[in-house]
């Protein structure tokens, strides 16, 4: 089932789909979508998501936390025999993520002040002594959402786990890093670093760097996240609990944009251009050993990925460069901004 949400599928359902897959256009928060898609299932895999930079936040709740509730409303309702739910999370439950004070030990702080922000002064500081922080790689123990993304996420988690565990019906929440792959939708403005810097280079023009282009993030194959979505909903260990689905290593903005100017056989360099996006982390790496002690690992180093993903790309018809257009849209929300240096 999928909304066919024209910004993300302007053509419709995807060619790549096979035959014999039963196609439901509908809305996870329209009861009658979701009565027709549950006929007959006994393991759903709740993946859809809203996800924007833009400020219409109620937007992310409906969207994310609140088809979930109908999603259980609906099984319990109907006395369905769904057996297990495998649900979407992120990355974006953690915040600004975990770190280490020479002085305070580990914290979790708050999201980067506005004026620090504004003064280009990127990294993050103790909340307690204001000193510079070493990032850690977070583990599924600790969440502070401070995005309305994040926060819809964690509310998607609560219903989840307590709505199931008082009917019966196992859930698991996977808090997927930034996926990466072919097949990933290029007409979406958030779809990601990949499909940014490749419709760029692709263009001859430089990818776009926010900040000091020096933030830190793993990056994680879809054909990995596949099989942990696979694993989850076979594994009764993994009932009611959540899972970081994380890439290999962290790996900066500015490493990243000189591994898609090589997959695309361009000599570019980034361009640095002191703007950044209001509410982004500065550093965010999870760790995955917890889905490892079921089995799991990511196998697909992200060289690999960036390149499969440029030579699926190169065979896509109407190549826009679309940065321009949501760098324009970000600016007149107050979410793209320029900093002082």
């Amino acid at each position: 089932m999928d909304s066919l949400q024209e910004r993300v599928h302007p053509r419709g359902w995807p060619s790549y789909l096979p035959s014999q897959v039963e196609r439901v256009q509908g809305d996870v928060r329209q009861r009658e979508d979701w009565e027709k898609a549950l006929e007959g299932v006994d393991g759903v895999f709740h993946l859809a998501a809203y996800q924007d930079y833009m400020p219409d936040f109620s937007t992310f709740f409906h969207v994310n936390a609140v088809s979930t509730a109908l999603l259980f409303e609906i099984i319990v309702e109907k006395r369905l025999p769904v057996q297990k739910v495998v649900l979407a999370s992120s990355q974006a439950v953690y915040g600004e993520g975990k770190y280490r004070c020479a002085r305070d030990g580990v914290v979790y702080p708050p999201s980067r002040p506005a004026e620090q922000l504004a003064r280009a002064e990127w990294e993050v500081r103790c909340p307690q002594c204001q000193e510079p922080l070493e990032h850690l790689p977070i583990t599924e123990d600790q969440v502070h959402p401070h995005t309305a993304y994040g926060i819809s996420k964690y509310t998607l988690e609560m219903a989840a786990f307590e709505l199931g565990r008082k009917y019966g019906i196992p859930a698991v929440c996977m808090r997927y890093s930034i996926v990466q792959g072919p097949r990933n939708s290029f007409y979406n403005a958030y779809s990601g670093i990949c499909r940014i810097f490749t419709l760029r280079l692709l263009h001859d023009q430089a990818p776009v760097c926010y900040e000091d282009g020096n933030s830190l993030r793993d990056y994680v194959y879809v054909g990995d996240v596949a099989r942990a979505n696979v694993l989850v909903m076979e594994d009764p260990r993994a009932d009611y609990r959540a899972f970081n689905v994380a890439g290999q290593r962290a790996t900066s903005v500015v490493e990243y944009a000189r591994i898609a100017a090589r997959a695309c056989g361009r000599q570019i360099e980034p361009l640095l251009s002191g703007e950044y996006r209001f509410g982004d982390t500065r550093h965010t790496v999870s760790s995955w050993h917890a889905l490892g002690e079921l089995g799991w690992r990511p196998e697909v180093p992200l060289e690999q990925v960036v390149a499969e993903y440029v030579h699926w790309v190169r065979t896509q018809p109407d190549l826009g460069d679309f940065y321009a257009r949501s760098a324009a849209r970000m600016r007149e929300a107050d979410i793209l901004r320029q900093s002082g240096t």
